[in-house]
């Protein structure tokens, strides 16, 4: 997320199938086939029976298909809880009884955890409680220089993405799926990351979130679109699902919104050249991309990004990417809290996104019960809720959290 800031001022409350073949065509069935100077007509032998038709066989279901298959049988209040990622330290007890009472479906890993790779995997084993219906999936900001939270022995010291975007690309991918590997060690599976936002040059020290904290892989769109293409291959090698963020970037703007309220960028537009690292994490197999909340005023002036269908849209359309979309967080960022808490969740459904987060666990009565509430009087809203839904469980699916046969 955006809010690694607070790293500096001693502030660490934030960071927030396979399709069956067809038959063969019997020679007698084909058309004729014309070509310059020359006509196929396909040779018969009525005196020899044509051999029957190999049977037609079931196709595998895909993985969408087997988790639409699983949010049908979830209730309403349910498939909100899957719209819903909520964020833990230790899984308290009290933790475990918000994920528990409103069935949510994700978790990111807040605070600092430097007990290695032992001791984050009981935290996630305390995550997988006997009887859950839908496992969690569990994520984690872990980028590298300031925003590390995972941390201590089996875990490598990893380099800001500043100094990533000195190594070669082969380097960065094989460092990255050393990483996953040992995030994976740990029970987690999604890493919040890579930033794929663009700091021009002349702002590196003006822009808060990402070029004062050397978050960012560089100026040039061309060379941030090669490092977080190769640290998105090296993390899906390892079996981690990477985030492109803080879509449509959020280089270009002074104020961090975990702690400022009103930030606007009004240079970002729907064909910026600032969009091709986020279209490069998709071609290389990104799993989700992360929303700003940002107002973007070129694109829609009216709404953060958020809260944008024009926004959203963007991610769907331009970048041509059906996985899901992340919100950054809604919860305790300063740039929410002229926001009521009920409708922050399903104002991010609302605009076309999958999955909202909140880094306060203390949100998630209201976030879920917003979404449940808005789908209880619109059947609209409901089937954007089950679609929604159904991209969230399909992560689960292909990260073999569930079965699909």
């Amino acid at each position: 997320m955006s809010g690694p800031l607070a790293l500096l001022v001693a502030v660490v409350t934030l960071f927030a199938g396979c399709a069956a073949g067809t038959a063969p065509t019997s020679p007698a069935s084909r058309p004729t086939v014309t070509q310059p100077g020359a006509t196929y007509r396909p040779a018969t032998s009525p005196t020899r029976p044509s051999a029957p038709a190999p049977a037609q066989t079931s196709a595998a279901p895909t993985a969408s298909q087997c988790a639409a298959r699983v949010v049908a049988k979830l209730s309403p209040r349910q498939q909100a809880g899957q719209l819903v990622m909520v964020g833990v330290t230790s899984a308290s007890d009290g933790e475990l009884a918000v994920l528990r009472r409103q069935s949510i479906g994700s978790v990111i890993l807040m605070g600092q955890h430097t007990d290695g790779v032992r001791g984050v995997r009981r935290v996630t084993a305390r995550l997988a409680w006997k009887g859950q219906q839908v496992p969690l999936l569990v994520a984690v900001d872990q980028e590298g220089g300031l925003v590390q939270r995972l941390k201590g022995s089996g875990f490598d010291t990893i380099a800001s993405a500043k100094v990533q975007a000195t190594w070669s690309s082969a380097t960065l991918r094989s460092r990255a799926e050393r990483w996953g590997r040992q995030l994976a060690s740990a029970g987690v599976t999604w890493t919040l990351a890579p930033v794929a936002d663009v700091v021009p040059g002349n702002m590196v020290t003006r822009n808060a979130p990402i070029g004062r904290l050397g978050r960012g892989y560089g100026s040039d769109p061309a060379t941030v679109a090669a490092k977080v293409s190769a640290f998105v291959k090296g993390m899906q090698a390892a079996g981690v699902t990477t985030s492109a963020k803080h879509f449509p970037g959020i280089g270009r703007v002074i104020g961090n919104t975990d702690f400022t309220a009103g930030v606007k960028d009004g240079v970002t537009s729907v064909d910026d050249p600032y969009l091709r690292p986020f279209q490069a994490a998709v071609e290389a197999g990104a799993g989700s991309v992360m929303v700003s909340t940002v107002t973007y005023t070129r694109i829609d002036a009216s709404h953060p990004a958020v809260f944008s269908a024009k926004v959203v849209g963007l991610i769907r359309t331009r970048l041509g990417f059906d996985g899901v979309v992340i919100s950054d967080d809604l919860g305790a960022a300063r740039s929410m809290a002229s926001v009521p808490a009920s409708t922050r969740a399903i104002g991010f459904v609302r605009a076309g996104g999958d999955l909202a987060i909140t880094v306060d666990p203390a949100l998630a009565d209201e976030f879920v019960g917003g979404i449940v509430s808005a789908a209880k009087v619109s059947p609209a809203v409901a089937a954007q809720v089950s679609r929604a839904a159904t991209r969230v469980v399909t992560l689960k699916v292909q990260q073999g959290l569930l079965p699909c046969g």
